[in-house]
């Protein structure tokens, strides 16, 4: 999502219950979602950043204006004492963490430490990074593994998460459009930019938005921080990674080896009206080439792009029309509870040790 650079954006310093739940959450109160925004652990040069934080809490929650995004959170509520798991939310190309209220919130309600990463770079307020293609690709997971660690060093979260049979930390990560592109590199898949100039020079007229987008990619990488044609981009897995849902996710790119060697589950989603990453060159290919064993797809009827963050209070301009909009006839409420309830099965089902 591409957002207009609007002040009011600036804000506060499907499926069946899983029959198998990985921990009990001992505060059996703790039905609300709290809410803070915690600064990331970086390197000395790197730019400032941020992720929101959502927890269980028995504290009462209100509707909090956060610009497009209210939150219906506990501000700095007092945390549960355990936590089932951390799940990572990575949005999508100049958007926000604040976007996806209703999958953080319902995770938070349902006993997860929920941590929405804030993409410096490739924010509604900043897209420097896109200019650098191989960077892009492999700065976006990094962000995410930082955001891991930043949790886990602080004794008064890293204390609460679950814990699986080898003693480490319950994690899993959800991401939408270049975000699902970045939980699927977590996973290990691993880009090739000269696959997407490819599919660009073939697929422009069917895939316009993303090809609008990535023009120039493929072809300038070498000067840019990219490998050479046919080589795989050097992204970083992160092990600590259980389970991913992918959402919409940018999928061309992968190297068709780099997919089928994904051992973690996955659930990938994607609306069958989604004109911004059509899923026949993205999601359904991704699944073409993953092991299916371990690996979902939903086509989700009627959905276009935006079908899995809220809908803003107001209209944000994108690469692919109004971020508000819907196909006619299309749910978007009632579509994000669905889905919402669906990321608690399938992270109960999977955040455990094989």
């Amino acid at each position: 999502m591409r957002a207009h650079s609007n002040p009011a954006l600036r804000v506060l310093p499907l499926v069946i219950a899983a029959t198998c739940m990985v921990l009990a959450l001992p505060a059996a109160s703790a039905a609300e979602a709290g809410f803070r925004q915690v600064t990331v652990t970086r390197a000395a040069g790197e730019k400032p950043a941020h992720f929101a934080l959502y927890y269980p809490t028995a504290d009462v929650a209100r509707v909090i204006p956060m610009g497009p995004f209210p939150q219906t959170v506990a501000i700095n509520g007092a945390p549960a004492l355990a936590v089932k798991g951390l799940i990572v939310i990575s949005h999508g190309t100049a958007s926000t963490e604040l976007g996806f209220a209703t999958l953080a919130q319902a995770l938070a309600r349902n006993g997860y430490l929920v941590a929405s990463v804030e993409h410096v770079g490739d924010t509604w307020q900043d897209q420097s990074m896109r200019a650098t293609p191989g960077r892009y690709f492999a700065e976006r997971p990094r962000q995410v593994s930082r955001v891991i660690d930043t949790v886990l060093a602080d004794p008064l979260w890293s204390s609460r998460i679950g814990q699986g049979a080898d003693g480490r930390p319950l994690i899993g990560a959800i991401g939408h459009s270049a975000g699902g592109y970045t939980v699927l590199a977590l996973a290990g898949g691993r880009p090739v930019l000269s696959r997407l100039r490819a599919h660009c020079e073939t697929e422009a007229a069917q895939d316009p938005v993303l090809c609008t987008l990535s023009r120039g990619i493929g072809s300038a990488s070498a000067q840019a921080g990219g490998s050479a044609d046919g080589q795989e981009e050097p992204v970083q897995a992160d092990p600590r990674v259980r389970a991913v849902m992918a959402l919409a996710p940018m999928g061309v790119a992968f190297s068709p080896s780099s997919l089928a060697a994904i051992t973690v589950p996955v659930a990938i989603y994607a609306g069958e009206k989604d004109t911004f990453l059509v899923p026949r060159f993205h999601a359904s290919w991704v699944m073409q080439n993953m092991n299916g064993a371990h690996t979902t797809l939903q086509l989700v009827p009627n959905a276009g792009h935006y079908a899995f963050m809220n809908t803003p209070t107001m209209n944000l301009p994108s690469p692919d029309g109004n971020v508000a909009a819907d196909p006619a006839g299309f749910d978007r409420a009632a579509f994000l509870d669905r889905l919402a309830q669906g990321s608690v099965a399938f992270f109960d089902m999977n955040l455990r040790q094989p």
